[in-house]
């Protein structure tokens, strides 16, 4: 059974596609290269949503475009090297997914376009000094990450009202995570819940996490948005499981693979965005002068049928308000 509800906010509404018939692109081949903090099987590589929106407005991959990807598979100590190499093919623009990529980016290139695809918070990590005007060679779309991850709280005590101890799963690598850490601790606080944080910086450390929270007797977790997490979506979720621990994420593909709940934006949406933005680059556009385009509609998942195999009953009124439910 699926229900369906939108949730409405942030200033910047995403850009209409003009039809394919009005696109005149030219005959020059350009280049983009897509630069992945995270594995190309992670749940947030979004690519095909990219391409058929460039494809909309004339750029035909194998055509007048060719497209590079390169993956760092969670370890970020790996992007600047990736991102040179994208450079050493004559790139046009970079489009990068995540924060550590976009920083690895910025570092390597102050000329080469960059259009962030999926950065949270990008004028909170200081990746641009504004949302409206992003200035220098960076542009995308960006979305609140911290409330984002505070929401994720409320949703949880709405589904358990009894709950009282929380696990954070966050990578303290990614210079995105702490803000949205800090922001789940001041939810919890006024909710009155104890947050406990739980550091991953590498796939080693996973092995300890699950087992931790049940000895601990953690309620949930709530996982913050990583490349590197997302990389281990189905480590993680299968673990959870194990450990009888309910769980909420950012990314919907993780409740379809047995997670509790997720809360964000449409990833889709925030690819499609990336590729206007990459559209107006390659026509000439100054990205320091394209304002971060911030998502308008954010959907809430939730899996009934983990819910059951976790003894949890969630009220009414919270199904009334997702936008699916598995079952």
């Amino acid at each position: 059974m699926i229900r369906r509800r939108a949730f409405v906010a942030g200033s910047l509404a995403f850009l209409a596609a003009p039809r394919a018939s009005e696109a005149q692109p030219g005959d020059k081949v350009r280049r983009v290269g897509l630069l992945f903090a995270a594995a190309s099987s992670s749940p947030g590589v979004q690519i095909e949503p990219f391409k058929q929106s460039l494809r909309e407005r004339g750029w035909i991959e194998g055509q007048n475009l060719t497209l590079a990807y390169l993956y760092a598979d969670g370890h970020y100590e790996r992007l600047a090297a990736l991102a040179r190499k994208l450079l050493n093919l004559g790139i046009d623009v970079i489009v990068t997914d995540g924060t550590p990529a976009t920083r690895a980016a910025m570092q390597v290139t102050k000329t080469v376009p960059i259009v962030m695809a999926t950065t949270g918070d990008a004028a909170g990590t200081g990746l641009v000094s504004s949302l409206a005007r992003p200035g220098g060679n960076v542009t995308g779309a960006s979305f609140l990450m911290p409330e984002m991850n505070a929401k994720r709280i409320e949703l949880l005590k709405d589904a358990m009202p009894h709950i009282a101890r929380i696990a954070v799963l966050y990578n303290p690598l990614n210079p995105a995570d702490e803000p949205s850490v800090a922001a789940i601790e001041a939810m919890a606080k006024a909710l009155k819940l104890n947050i406990e944080r739980v550091a991953v910086r590498a796939p080693a450390d996973f092995e300890a996490v699950f087992p931790g929270m049940t000895k601990q007797r953690m309620d949930a977790v709530t996982v913050v948005e990583d490349p590197m997490i997302a990389s281990h979506a189905l480590r993680v979720v299968h673990a959870a499981l194990r450990g009888k621990v309910a769980a909420v994420f950012g990314l919907p593909s993780f409740v379809a693979a047995g997670g509790l709940m997720s809360y964000g934006p449409s990833r889709p949406a925030l690819w499609r965005e990336a590729a206007v933005l990459t559209d107006k680059i390659l026509r000439g556009a100054n990205p320091g002068d394209l304002p971060v385009a911030q998502p308008s509609t954010f959907e809430l998942i939730i899996n009934l049928k983990t819910a059951k195999a976790l003894g949890l009953t969630i009220p009414p009124s919270l199904l009334l308000r997702a936008d699916q439910v598995i079952e």
